[in-house]
C-alpha cells in the first residue's frame, strides 16, 4: 500500500484515477477548495478529501509531506496568460520545490498531447506554451518523474462529445469552427489505468524519466468527432445534425463572440490555436502499449454513454448506488 496525493482529484480524470487507486489498495489523499466539489469521490474507502489550497506553497508542503508519490492533473483550458501560468508553470514548480523538501521524489504529471518542453515559444497557444513550460519545470527537478501527454480524453462524463451530442438535440445544424483540426482520443479508463500503471507493479520503475503519448487508436477530425457523437447520441435518428465547417476568420469571430458570454466558453480563440498543433502521436515517444495498455476504440466506448440505454462507468455506479445522483 502507498499513500498518494492526488492534486486535481476532483475532476474528471481523477474521479476515475482515484477509484482505481483505492481499488488497487493505495491510501489517497484529494485536496480541493470546497470540500463539496469531492462529493463524487468522497465515499471511498481509504480516500481522505482535505480542505486545501494547493496554491499556498506551505500547504502544499504540508500536503506532500508523509506521502510516497505525488500526481498531478490540475490543468485550465480556458483563461488568460496568467491564469494559464498559474496553473500549469507556477504550480509545477511549487510541486517540485515541496516534493524536495519533503524526500518525496516520485511525481507522475499529466501534461498535454503537442506540449513541446525543449521549445516552449514556438508553440501558438497561451495554454501549450504554460504545458510546455511545466513540463520544463518538473524535467530540471531531481525528482523521479513521469509526463503523460493524453490526446482529447473522451468518457461518460465527458465535457467533450457529450456537448456535443447536446448541441446536436438543440440545433438542426452545427457551424464547426476548427472542422479539419486533427485529434486522437483516449478513454479516460485508459488514462486513469495508465498512471496506476505507473506507480505500481513493473512499470513502476522502466516509468521514470519518460514521456508516453497517451492516445487512443483511432484519428478522426473534429468534424467527424462532432458527427460520431449526433449518431451515437441517437440524434436525428442516429444520423446525426448537417455540420458546417467554418472559415478561419468566422471561426476565430464565433470564438470571440463565445468568450463575451458568461461563464466558461465552449471554445476560445486560444482553443483555435491550440488546434493549429495537429493533437495525434507524435511517433517520438512510447505509447499506452507501453504501459501494458491496448487502448479503447472510441466506437466501442461512446455508443455506452451517449445512447440512451448507455451504460454507466464504474464510478458513476457507485456515485449512484451511494444516492450522490
Amino acid at each position: 500500500m502507498k499513500k498518494i496525493l492526488v492534486l486535481g482529484g476532483t475532476g474528471f480524470v481523477g474521479r476515475h484515477l482515484c477509484e482505481k487507486l483505492v481499488s488497487a489498495g493505495h491510501q489517497v489523499t484529494v485536496p480541493t477548495r470546497q470540500r463539496p466539489h469531492a462529493n463524487a469521490i468522497a465515499m471511498l474507502p481509504t480516500l481522505t478529501v482535505q480542505e486545501a489550497s494547493i496554491h499556498d506553497t506551505a500547504t502544499l508542503q504540508g500536503l506532500v509531506d508523509g506521502h510516497d508519490a505525488v500526481v498531478n492533473l490540475v490543468a485550465i483550458l480556458q483563461g488568460n496568460e496568467a491564469a494559464f501560468d498559474k496553473a500549469h508553470v507556477q504550480l509545477a514548480d511549487k510541486i517540485a520545490h515541496a516534493c524536495l523538501a519533503s524526500g518525496v521524489r516520485r511525481l507522475v504529471h499529466v501534461s498535454a498531447l503537442g506540449a513541446d518542453a525543449r521549445n516552449p515559444a514556438a508553440l501558438p497557444s497561451m495554454y501549450l506554451r504554460s504545458k510546455s513550460r511545466g513540463e520544463q519545470l518538473l524535467r530540471h527537478a531531481n525528482l523521479e518523474l513521469t509526463v503523460l501527454r493524453p490526446s482529447v480524453i473522451f468518457g461518460a462524463e465527458d465535457k467533450f462529445l457529450n456537448v456535443f451530442a447536446q448541441l446536436q438535440q438543440l440545433f438542426p445544424v452545427v457551424p464547426l469552427a476548427g472542422a479539419h483540426a486533427m485529434f486522437q482520443p483516449v478513454w479516460v479508463e485508459d488514462v486513469a489505468s495508465a498512471i496506476v500503471h505507473c506507480l505500481q507493479g513493473e512499470h513502476s520503475r522502466t516509468s521514470i524519466g519518460q514521456t508516453y503519448d497517451a492516445c487512443g487508436p483511432d484519428i478522426f477530425s473534429l468534424k467527424q468527432l462532432v458527427q460520431l457523437a449526433g449518431r451515437h447520441a441517437g440524434v436525428n435518428h442516429g444520423r446525426g445534425r448537417p455540420v458546417i465547417g467554418l472559415p478561419d476568420a468566422v471561426a476565430r469571430l464565433q470564438a470571440m463572440l463565445m468568450e463575451l458570454m458568461p461563464g466558461e466558453p465552449v471554445l476560445s480563440r486560444d482553443n483555435l490555436n491550440s488546434m493549429k498543433v495537429p493533437n495525434i502521436a507524435s511517433g517520438n515517444f512510447p505509447g499506452l502499449n507501453e504501459l501494458g495498455i491496448e487502448p479503447a476504440a472510441l466506437s466501442a466506448v461512446a455508443p455506452t454513454y451517449l445512447g440512451a440505454r448507455g451504460l454507466r462507468s464504474g464510478l458513476t455506479a457507485k456515485r449512484k448506488t451511494a444516492g450522490r445522483f
